[in-house]
């Protein structure tokens, strides 16, 4: 008999000691899990860095994000970059939710895209400048520019405009007045050397060169094929107006302007960080607007 009590006594001494370690588990789960929300509200969950997936052109908006990644995991948030070669698709991958974010573009084009599309993107974050230059082709100098010479142009919207503007300010034409960063080779209303004005996608320009005398090309592209801005024989003026109307940006679909990845990633590409990054890797070439 007494040794069937002792047996039950030391069963019921078992089990509370598992009751004891349940609740010790239970608490510590409860800690974690405040810990989990914690973390979470800051990126991250469960420890893991959230993911932001941005689309870019490859250069230099995809080496600008890759350079800051290492800022936005301080955050708790792991840059995805998407690189492409072109200016559509990571405007509608945006609009439908394929891309939380991208970077290529300055606020004319988004403008102009969102009227054409139908789109609600919207610009978060000012971040740097991309001069357009004129670089020459077969004809080496503006001097040697001969009647009924080729110049290539970029073919979309504002960026048409913009090239359009910059051989104006050169008096290699005139356009009709207002046209503005609306204008397009049907607005041309002087053309004293009749030039061939040639519209072609921006991404073809480079290449573009050995074929034509002269090309107008964005900054990015430029650089992607090697060019200098030096080797440019005329430039857009990074003072003037052009360059604030024509700063690239961060943007997303509207509504999301508050996410806070989001407001982390404008956060780092606007910080010192960054702005001394963009001046002593492009030299010039693309000037930080913050």
């Amino acid at each position: 008999m007494k040794k069937r009590i002792a047996i039950v006594l030391s069963a019921l001494l078992l089990l509370g000691l598992f009751s004891g370690c349940n609740a010790a588990t239970t608490s510590s789960g409860g800690e974690t899990q405040q810990s989990s929300a914690q973390t979470q509200s800051q990126g991250t969950v469960d420890g893991e860095l959230t993911t932001i997936r941005v689309g870019a052109s490859i250069t230099p908006h995809a080496e600008i994000l890759r350079a800051v990644n290492e800022q936005m995991q301080e955050k708790g948030y792991e840059l995805e970059v998407i690189e492409f070669d072109d200016y559509i698709l990571p405007n509608l991958n945006v609009e439908s939710g394929e891309l939380d974010a991208n970077f290529f573009q300055h606020r004319p084009y988004l403008e102009n895209f969102n009227e054409e599309n139908d789109t609600h993107l919207v610009s978060v974050a000012v971040v740097h400048y991309e001069p357009f230059g004129l670089y020459p082709g077969k004809t080496e100098s503006l001097d040697a520019l001969a009647d009924g010479a080729q110049i290539a142009v970029p073919n979309d919207g504002t960026n048409e405009a913009r090239a359009l503007l910059l051989l104006e300010s050169l008096g290699l034409i005139t356009l009709k007045e207002g046209a503005g960063t609306t204008a397009t080779i049907l607005d041309i209303a002087e053309n004293p050397k009749n030039l061939q004005i040639t519209e072609m996608a921006a991404a073809q320009l480079a290449r573009s060169l050995p074929d034509v005398d002269m090309a107008v090309i964005n900054g990015n592209y430029a650089l992607q094929a090697g060019l200098d801005l030096n080797q440019a024989l005329a430039t857009e003026d990074k003072d003037s107006e052009v360059a604030d109307t024509y700063a690239n940006v961060l943007v997303v679909k509207e509504g999301n302007e508050n996410d806070a990845g989001i407001q982390a990633l404008a956060e780092v590409l606007t910080s010192s960080q960054t702005k001394e990054f963009i001046e002593e890797t492009y030299h010039g070439i693309f000037l930080p607007m913050f």
